[in-house]
């Protein structure tokens, strides 16, 4: 018989400190209980069915699983966010995990779902405590007084402001994708970049460039990642350009994870290439040095 699973229940994009909070009360009641600790989640965000209109977000459906399975789930369970599952009462839906393996549920105390949003974490409770199932209600986290919540780190992010932002998320910031074939004009000036395509789902962060690290091919390395649409070179589309430092090859078609740990600059157009080889020059410099303190 397969083992039963102790869910958390959210969209829990970014991750962040309140959501890990969720995840750390499911590890003890699965502990306790003899489950697995999982995490339900939506292929969609839900305000885009019920408002129609989504928010931006912080990560695509595949980090934000990865997040969480980083961060203590032993499954994640991603339903489809539909009509169908938008009109079902909020009893109906937790019934249904239960057939199938739920064992048990945690959730926030602001958490609403179900038809209306009727269902809430008291109801769950009582749900809960009805069929002799574990749960646990974990209340709002805060740091410094400030809510913690996917709309503030989105805000941050916006701005820029990485470094804030991952004191909210409890980790840096990432941006991960397949490395794509750009127009190779780094190349020609001894600032070779591994590209990724901007999800369109997601918040953009301000334009501009970040001290990072990127991880691909088993590896870790500096970078130097510019976010914006290239003016110097009059580019149109917003992209993710980042320069690895101490890397010798290439990433076409590999996968890599972007890591934000500093913003260094604003997006600018240079009068020549040779004057952003020189600022690009000077970024790799700082992120050397940021990551020299912060280790």
């Amino acid at each position: 018989m397969d083992q039963k699973i102790i869910y958390a229940l959210g969209f829990f994009d970014g991750v962040h400190l309140g959501h890990q909070a969720l995840l750390r009360a499911c590890r003890v009641l699965a502990e306790q209980h003899g489950c697995t600790a999982g995490a339900v989640t939506f292929t969609a965000h839900p305000d885009g069915l019920v408002s129609g209109q989504s928010p931006a977000l912080i990560n695509t459906a595949r980090d934000r699983a990865n997040l969480l399975c980083s961060f203590g789930a032993e499954s994640v369970l991603e339903l489809p966010f539909d009509r169908a599952l938008m009109t079902t009462h909020w009893s109906v839906f937790l019934q249904q995990l239960v057939d199938a393996d739920a064992a048990g549920f945690v959730c926030g105390d602001d958490f609403r779902f179900g038809a209306g949003g009727l269902g809430t974490a008291k109801k769950l409770a009582a749900f809960c405590e009805k069929r002799g199932l574990p749960y646990a209600v974990v209340p709002q986290q805060e740091l410094e007084g400030i809510r913690i919540s996917s709309t503030h780190i989105r805000a941050l992010l916006e701005q820029g402001d990485v470094a804030q932002a991952s004191r909210f998320l409890g980790h840096p910031h990432i941006l991960a994708g397949t490395v794509q074939t750009g127009k190779q004009l780094g190349r020609t000036i001894g600032i070779p970049t591994a590209n990724l395509a901007y999800p369109s789902e997601l918040a953009e962060l301000k334009r501009g460039v970040y001290a990072c690290k990127a991880y691909a091919d088993g590896n870790t390395y500096l970078a130097v990642t510019n976010i914006g649409t290239r003016p110097t070179v009059d580019g149109q589309d917003v992209n993710i350009e980042a320069h690895l430092l101490d890397f010798d090859g290439d990433l076409y078609g590999k996968p890599m994870i972007l890591a934000f740990y500093a913003f260094l600059r604003p997006e600018q157009k240079f009068d020549s290439l040779a004057q952003l080889q020189t600022e690009v020059q000077k970024n790799a410099r700082q992120t050397r040095k940021f990551f020299e303190k912060s280790e």
